[in-house]
């Protein structure tokens, strides 16, 4: 989860919209600083450095996914190695370690007290509500903070909780993941400094409960010194995404290339562009339903665009969402041959939902697949080569090789590392800075 944080991030860091936040970030200074991620030299306090770090994590949709429905890393991760650069007794990999299996474990548990949080969301976007948690619960862990300490720092963190679904596929909706990083790490240290708030500010109505509905909180289970402590993590895997857009679209896209491989295997020189029609039976889920999306945001959530984009190309890729493939003709014009149906055996819920697709040719012949479970889900994992090839292949576009290579060793051997912050000084060797500038940044490693 880590490698495949940092590597989404690196990629992230040529988005848009982490160029929007960077300039805004570079407003603010502070005696203490950490590494902006890709960006050889740059520095921000460590508040912002968390909220870019994380917003280039989710800029393009690609960071990892669990059930209940959050992107748990993208909260956490950004946060902890921007306060471990500032620490002046540096944590080791091990700490590190530990304190992000907190942050998962908090988010994990708070979800599992709603039977709604279960499903694809519609009111809050899960990131900005359990997100911000998990990233208090895991700066306090790094920070030791007491019992007592760690509670204000929920119960803060809880003030700052809470984002619209209506800003889905738009820009602001990596901010999500960014504030949600920034919040958690500000409210452990208001918490070191002695703020209080509310410390039964998990177990009322007026409280976590006001994100969801069916809210029912139960004691979270005891930690003993002799004792075996059972993750969430060791019973719920994780999804990782094999191309940058809403999990969802991925089972849309693994069963539009099963057609489009049964269109070509019966006529190799088919031409797709002469589909009559496709039906796809999916899910009912009002921010997904983009008929004709206009910006890659609304591209990466829309059912309609990527079962098209997989039927042309055989694939959905990173280029799949710049603007020289989402104008083509060809696209456009088999967008308008796409028909939605939710059938009521199809929940919206990515633990059991599913996606048929039926494509019509222009002839009368028809082709239809299904797909319950695509590869990259919790249960049909990534395998660790693909995952390993995922990161480089995105660490590339920001990282020298050697820089990429060494970030995969270090997380390959995290509990043996002394000191965890090396990796905000990896994580900046950028592939266009000159061999002597690497070597001034390189100091630290």
């Amino acid at each position: 989860m880590m490698l495949d944080t940092l590597g989404v991030g690196l990629l992230g860091t040529s988005s848009p919209v982490f160029n929007v936040v960077l300039q805004h970030g570079k407003m603010y200074q502070s005696k203490e600083n950490s590494s902006v991620w890709g960006r050889p030299g740059t520095f921000l306090p460590p508040y912002y450095a968390a909220f870019v770090n994380g917003v280039a994590v989710h800029s393009m949709d690609f960071d990892d996914t669990w059930h209940p429905a959050t992107h748990p890393s993208g909260a956490v991760l950004p946060a902890l190695l921007a306060l471990a650069e500032t620490l002046h007794s540096k944590p080791s990999g091990l700490e590190l370690l530990l304190a992000f299996n907190v942050g998962l474990e908090v988010q994990g548990r708070l979800l599992r007290f709603s039977k709604q949080a279960h499903n694809i969301p519609k009111r809050f976007h899960p990131p900005a509500v359990v997100g911000v948690m998990g990233s208090a619960a895991a700066t306090a862990k790094l920070l030791g903070l007491s019992p007592t300490q760690s509670m204000a720092a929920m119960a803060i963190a809880c003030s700052s909780a809470g984002a619209p679904m209506a800003n889905a596929a738009t820009q602001t909706k990596p901010l999500h993941l960014g504030n949600a990083a920034r919040r958690g790490l500000e409210a452990s240290q208001l918490a070191l400094l002695g703020l209080e708030g509310n410390k039964q500010i998990l177990d009322l109505e007026s409280g976590f409960g006001v994100f969801y509905q069916d809210y029912i909180p139960q004691h979270l289970a005891e930690v003993t010194p002799n004792g075996h402590y059972r993750w969430v993590l060791e019973d719920q895997d994780i999804a990782f995404k094999r191309f940058p857009a809403h999990l969802g679209m991925h089972w849309v896209a693994d069963a539009a290339v099963n057609v489009r491989t049964q269109i070509l295997t019966e006529d190799p020189n088919a031409d797709l562009r002469q589909i009559k029609r496709i039906t796809l039976r999916v899910p009912s889920s009002r921010y997904i339903d983009r008929p004709i999306p206009d910006t890659e945001h609304q591209a990466r959530h829309s059912f309609q665009f990527n079962c098209c984009s997989a039927l042309l190309d055989g694939e959905v890729t990173v280029d799949s969402f710049s603007s020289k493939m989402m104008n083509r003709k060809s696209l456009r014009e088999l967008l308008h041959k796409v028909h939605l149906e939710n059938p009521e055996d199809n929940p919206a819920s990515f633990e059991k939902m599913y996606c048929e697709i039926m494509v019509e040719m222009a002839r009368g012949e028809t082709h239809t697949a299904r797909c319950n479970t695509f590869y990259g889900h919790w249960r049909k994992p990534l395998s660790q080569e693909h995952l390993v090839r995922k990161f480089k292949t995105n660490a590339s576009t920001v990282l020298t090789s050697g820089a990429a290579d060494g970030i995969v060793q270090i997380i390959e051997n995290l509990e043996k590392i002394p000191d965890c912050s090396v990796l905000g000084s990896y994580m900046q060797f950028h592939k266009h800075v000159t061999q002597r500038e690497q070597s001034y940044y390189s100091a630290s490693v």
